[in-house]
């Protein structure tokens, strides 16, 4: 099914599908009295005697900047600031419609690491957390690493981490639905970049013990010669017998792939490869690494991708609303790997049933905000 069409013709309709409404009215002379000048000097006083009360008097309190390059779009690659604005725009609906936040979309025609934290940390002022998004890699590792380290409000790279969260969501439900242990598990991911880097590391916090990742020139070990030092110490971590060759070598005998690559990498062969059960979630947008039909009729027990027309969509839009809702909410000044294992429990939890066709709830399902939200906050350090 193509929604183009469709698309373009409500995105012109619209102007755009975010708009900046007025919480109160201005109706009168007091009310403007109130809502500015000379009103208005009292509140900025107050803050600057108190720098906190920002959070008590200002949208501080519920505002979440989205900030791209546009360098890493997904499925489009590097189409920069202006074409990566509906995208983030669309992520503005959902933590305005799931969860009540006020988020703003600051796509930057910035590209360097340097610059794209110092624009951030410019206009941090403004807001209670900061939502990096679709930002190449290596890059994003670099710029979240120094957000966190330089700023005192939330900084996370949804790409990653809201990623990872539902992947092990699913995951969780996935292995009941198999009766496979986490511990005995070999878990092959295609691709290597920041939701794949993120999500190897939050199988390990989980108790996955073997785990390998695939790049485009083959199994990722320690030492392979032409690794970054992000990849280097994934490898120190991952792929504990130093398995090399292709991602079809690498799948053999193993229980779970998880796609998170380009679409049609993985053939039905490459399934029959893998142990007995295995579980498939190819993620690659809009064309999955192999389509749910061919994995299933290859004996894969679970399958999940990223789109909306197939059953259990891994999608991170079950993970963010409720992540940042939790951290604003509990006035986090990070969101700690502890924050998003209890996201990922909590989604997990909302099916009550897991099966073959259901290891992760609905992405309009009511129950995840309040869910992730309160878990979050309550896994604070």
């Amino acid at each position: 099914m193509s929604f183009d069409e469709d698309a373009l013709a409500l995105h012109e309709s619209a102007r755009g599908k975010i708009a900046v409404v007025s919480k109160i009215p201005l109706a009168s002379r007091r009310d403007l009295s109130l809502a500015y000048t000379p009103g208005v000097a009292a509140v900025s006083s107050a803050i600057a005697a108190d720098r906190k009360l920002a959070y008590r008097y200002t949208i501080k309190q519920n505002s979440v900047a989205i900030v791209s390059d546009g360098s890493a779009v997904l499925g489009l690659g590097d189409i920069g600031p202006e074409a990566a604005l509906p995208v983030m725009e669309g992520k503005c609906v959902l933590m305005k419609s799931l969860a009540g936040i006020d988020a703003f979309p600051l796509c930057i025609d910035v590209h360097d690491a340097d610059g794209i934290v110092s624009v951030v940390k410019a206009v941090a002022p403004v807001f209670g957390a900061i939502n990096l998004e679709d930002i190449a890699a290596p890059k994003c590792f670099e710029i979240e690493e120094r957000l966190k380290a330089e700023l005192d409000i939330p900084v996370m790279h949804d790409d990653q981490h809201a990623t990872a969260v539902v992947v092990l969501a699913a995951l969780i439900n996935a292995l009941k639905v198999v009766n496979k242990e986490k511990e005995r598990l070999k878990v092959v991911i295609s691709g290597a970049g920041a939701a794949a880097t993120a999500t190897a590391r939050m199988l390990l916090s989980f108790g996955v013990r073997d785990v390998i990742l695939v790049d485009s020139k083959g199994a990722v070990y320690s030492n392979r010669g032409d690794l970054n030092h992000y990849k280097e110490a994934l490898a120190a971590v991952t792929n504990n017998a130093r398995l090399s060759g292709s991602l079809a070598s690498v799948m053999r005998g193993a229980d779970v792939l998880i796609g998170l690559s380009k679409g049609n990498i993985v053939s039905g062969e490459m399934v029959k490869s893998m142990a007995s059960s295995p579980i498939i979630f190819a993620m690659a947008n809009p064309v999955p690494e192999i389509m749910p039909d061919t994995a299933k009729s290859a004996g894969a027990a679970v399958v999940g991708t990223g789109r909306s027309d197939f059953p259990n969509q891994i999608n991170n839009s079950l993970a963010f609303p409720g992540i940042f809702r939790g951290a604003l909410d509990c006035h986090a000044s990070a969101i700690t790997e502890g924050m998003k294992l209890a996201a990922a429990y909590a989604i997990a939890s909302l099916v009550k049933a897991p099966s073959a066709e259901m290891v992760v709830p609905e992405p309009l399902d009511s129950r995840i905000v309040p869910a992730v939200s309160a878990a979050v906050a309550a896994a604070k350090d």
